[in-house]
């Protein structure tokens, strides 16, 4: 009988019924191929993405912070830096450490000079110098008024452009003898209006309390709300190389990039069409900042100019003309006029402008989310436009000027 049995269990082997059971090597060279594979792979993906969105250290020797923690140029120095993904790109600065090529001396009689205030967008984070729109911007005013411009780039990246350092430093930008500021502000801006720059040992025990119990009860939660760790590890993995590289190629879908941006709760909070508490506190402390602005301005009789650009989902939102229920692109910048010109401040507004451009966002690093050297150029040409259209007095270009010079650039 037992031969009978491994008769029928031959013949079923032999016809395929039953599988032949794999050698005991088999069951640990297997799994340790599979494991080989996917370190190779995961190590050949993170080689590509070091190559592809390579960086280089910060440029320290040429920003620094000050007393009060925030950053400023290095009078008379200049560096290099390579941004995640931008080409290298070298940041000079003049004798009063400022990204321009303008010296301190006093302006040239006969010149109007434009003092431009802001964060990165306005220093040209990321880009060359002469790529940045603070360049480009002085000839396209020239060729359209026919009057000698400049623009001093006056601007500063991170904490150093942010609302609450444009006035702290405001008498800063008067001495080069401005006839008008252009101040820029993004999101980016509004998001760190609530920033307190003073570490707590120097703050008033008082104050100090106040803050940090205003600051827990205002502020989101972080990215994900599953839990700190899993929150932990997807910002790890989102800064990571091949987090960035996955990152760099899907975001180059416009409306998948919008979607994940959305999602991404605090962040995007501010293209609500009803900001939160916590959007309406930054709100509250950009209009704290703007009215000290403002007040420092008309003391010394020179006009403030506000101009909001959007980042690049807000961009790629007004390019598309459709957002999903609860959002709009546009609230924030409206957010912005009505705060600065119930202080006195004239708004020019060019977000309508970026509805004629197909894919803005393409102007922008995906990543790293500041405009390209295409983004800067047409930056520029929408600031010159606006700036020329009427509500800057100085500026104006008339009906026919403007058609003028319209043909010739053509």
């Amino acid at each position: 009988m037992g031969e009978g049995y491994r008769s029928v269990e031959a013949q079923a082997s032999e016809s395929g019924a039953i599988s032949p059971r794999l050698p005991l090597r088999d069951w640990i060279l297997l799994p340790l191929l599979s494991a080989l594979t996917m370190l190779a792979l995961a190590f050949a993906f993170k080689m590509i993405g070091a190559r592809m969105l390579a960086s280089t250290d910060p440029i320290g020797d040429c920003i620094v912070l000050d007393r009060a923690k925030t950053q400023r140029g290095v009078p008379n120095r200049a560096c290099w830096k390579k941004e995640t993904e931008s080409p290298p790109v070298l940041y000079s600065f003049n004798a009063c450490g400022y990204r321009t090529k303008l010296d301190c001396a006093a302006k040239s009689p006969g010149t109007y000079r434009i003092a431009l205030l802001g964060s990165s967008y306005p220093f040209g984070w990321a880009v060359k110098q002469q790529d940045s729109f603070a360049e480009l911007l002085p000839a396209e005013l020239s060729q359209r008024t026919g009057r000698s411009i400049q623009v001093y780039n006056a601007s500063m990246i991170g904490e150093g452009g942010i609302p609450r350092t444009v006035a702290s430093r405001f008498h800063e930008f008067l001495a080069v003898q401005p006839d008008a500021i252009l101040w820029i502000v993004d999101p980016w801006d509004i998001d760190k209006a609530d920033r307190h720059p003073v570490p707590w040992m120097w703050m008033e025990l008082g104050d100090a309390i106040k803050y940090h119990l205003k600051q827990a009860f205002l502020r989101k939660a972080p990215l994900s709300a599953i839990s700190p760790i899993s929150a932990s590890i997807q910002d790890k993995w989102v800064v990571s190389k091949p987090g960035r590289l996955i990152q760099h190629y899907l975001f180059q879908s416009q409306s998948e990039y919008v979607k994940l941006y959305l999602e991404r709760g605090g962040q995007s909070g501010f293209l609500k069409a009803e900001p939160d508490a916590d959007w309406k506190y930054r709100l509250d402390m950009f209009n704290g900042y703007a009215a000290d602005i403002e007040a420092q301005a008309k003391a010394a009789g020179v006009p403030v100019i506000v101009v909001f650009v959007p980042n690049r989902a807000e961009a790629a939102m007004i390019s598309m003309n459709k957002w999903p229920a609860g959002y709009d692109p546009y609230k924030l910048g409206e957010e912005v006029r009505a705060i600065v010109t119930s202080h006195g401040a004239t708004y020019v507004d060019i977000l309508p402008d970026f509805r004629a451009i197909a894919n803005p966002e393409q102007y922008y690093y995906p990543i790293d989310n500041h405009p390209d050297a295409a983004g800067h150029a047409i930056i520029a040409d929408m600031l010159a436009r606006e700036l020329t259209s009427g509500a800057v007095s100085p500026l104006r270009v008339d009906h026919q000027s403007r058609s003028t010079s319209m043909k010739g650039n053509e």
